[in-house]
Parts: structure tokens; sequence; C-alpha cells
């Protein structure tokens, strides 16, 4: 399962002009590897590329059948600590592909499940709110655990030091990160870009992050923005309170004046200074505690 098409020449994190005509063109070039619901594409989107990495589609057994995820390490060695990326809601598109190129880039084995493969394809659906009302309601945290659980087990088993294990998520898996981190007693760290803290209990989503505080294990680190429409800063700050009284390792940075998504460099959300700052955040996070 090659996805060497959407390899395209490219340092992270570096900035190209709106008007450079070669920017423009490689950023039509990879509209394909967004979801449909994300389009246009903006020209600001960061395009990290393959060289020194192995990077690509794999299929890996889980409890109930194979899912796909794509996985990218140094091509030097697979003895990697491992860091699993947790899609958006829109799917494993090309963002959250370019996050794992830019965490292997680092030194990392990183690796993103297709967390909705039984449900759908999020990528072809035309907006956000068709992919919460057609794959959400078939999507359960039980299974999301134990799909994370054998993406541990798939990197461990291609020799990748799963001992060392980091797990960050965006908007919907940023709420991921912080039930996992409850979930597995072996993770060592996380990081939650701005995932939801609490909502309407179902029997998909039985609890949710403010539930949850007394059993989290793990040093998390939740990145917000003070400006998010849909987390209100009333919840974070009650969420670190929560924490904060359980005695928890964790660390919550709030972003002034910063809308929801504000790492998602490929749409109008993009908050370049505080994308930067986050990401220097996670790789401190992760640095000091045992990723």
């Amino acid at each position: 399962m090659d996805d060497s098409r959407h390899d395209v020449p490219a340092n992270a994190w570096v900035e190209q002009p709106r008007d450079d005509g070669r920017r423009t063109f490689l950023t039509a070039s990879l509209a394909s590897g967004f979801a449909l619901a994300v389009q246009p594409v903006s020209a600001e989107t960061i395009i990290t590329d393959t060289s020194g990495l192995t990077a690509g589609m794999v299929e890996m057994a889980t409890s109930d059948g194979r899912i796909p995820a794509y996985r990218a390490h140094p091509a030097a060695s697979v003895a990697a600590p491992v860091v699993v990326v947790v899609q958006e809601i829109f799917g494993v598109h090309e963002h959250i592909k370019d996050v794992c190129r830019r965490l292997a880039k680092l030194g990392y084995y990183a690796i993103a499940p297709e967390l909705y493969f039984r449900a759908g394809d999020p990528a072809k659906l035309p907006d956000g709110a068709t992919i919460v009302a057609q794959i959400l309601p078939r999507i359960t945290d039980r299974q999301v655990m134990s799909d994370i659980d054998s993406t541990v087990a798939f990197a461990k088993g291609e020799g990748a030091l799963s001992e060392r294990l980091g797990i960050t998520g965006f908007c919907w898996g940023g709420r991921v990160v912080w039930l996992y981190s409850a979930h597995n007693p072996a993770l060592k760290a996380g990081v939650a870009w701005y995932g939801r803290i609490t909502a309407a209990k179902s029997e998909q989503t039985p609890q949710h992050p403010i539930d949850i505080v007394g059993d989290i294990r793990a040093p998390v680190l939740g990145l917000y923005g003070a400006a998010d429409a849909g987390i209100p800063v009333e919840d974070v700050k009650k969420m670190e309170a929560a924490l904060k009284a359980a005695g928890k390792k964790t660390e919550i940075v709030i972003y002034p004046d910063t809308p929801h998504g504000f790492h998602a460099d490929y749409r109008a959300s993009y908050r370049e200074a505080n994308a930067r700052d986050g990401f220097d955040r996670l790789k401190a996070w992760f640095k000091a505690n045992g990723v």
C-alpha cells in the first residue's frame, strides 16, 4: 500500500511565500491527499519530505480484522521510540501523515492508525457535519482504545521501541489522548491538541476526559486556544484544576486569541507562532518523560 505519490520535496516547518508559483503548484498537487471537507488547501500548508525516512501505508492486525495505518520512521533503523498519532475528525489525511513524517525526522517511529476504517471514508465526505452524522455514531471509545493497543503491538513487532511510548492527537484525537492516558499504564507521555474535555455521554462515548481525571496515569500536555468556539476556556480550566487536585503530572497551555485547529497549517485556523510553540513543547515533553 505505497503512499509515495504524496512525497513532495520540501523542508518541514519552512514557510514559503504565498505568491510563490512553485508553492502554489505543490499545494495543488497535494489536494488529493487531503479530506474533501478541508479543501481548498491553504498555501501555507507544510510539506515534509521522506528523505532519510521509511514512510508509507501499512496494514496491521486488530482484535477483529486488519486496518490500514500510515507510519514513518528513520530509514537507518526501525528501533526508535514510538509515537501514535491520532487523527482529527477528518481522518488520516495528508496533514496527519505529514505530522508522522515530522516526528520521524526527529528520530521517532510515528504511526497513525485509520480509526474510522470500519465506519467509512471521511476523506470523501463533503463537510465536518456529515462526518459527525455518518461516521462518529459508528465509532466506540472501546474500539479506539483496542485499535491503539493493536497499533502499539504492530510497532513492537516491527522492532520499534514500544517501551518508550508516546501519543499525540488533534481535535477528535486530542480527546482520545486523554482517554488513552487512562487506558494504558505503559504509556510514557501524551500531548493533546485542543481535545474536547466534556460533552454529552452516549453508548459509544460513555466517559469524557473530565470524568476520568483520577484514572490518568501518564503525564499529559494539553494545548488549547482561548478563542476555541467548541471548547470553552471554562472547561479547560476546570480540567486543569481537577488534574491539579488529583496530583497528576500534567500541564495545560491556553494560547490567547487562538482558535480551534491552530496547528492545522492547511486551513485558515492555522496560527504559525502557536503551532511552532506547541510543537516545541511536544518535543520537550516527550524528551522529559522518557519517550
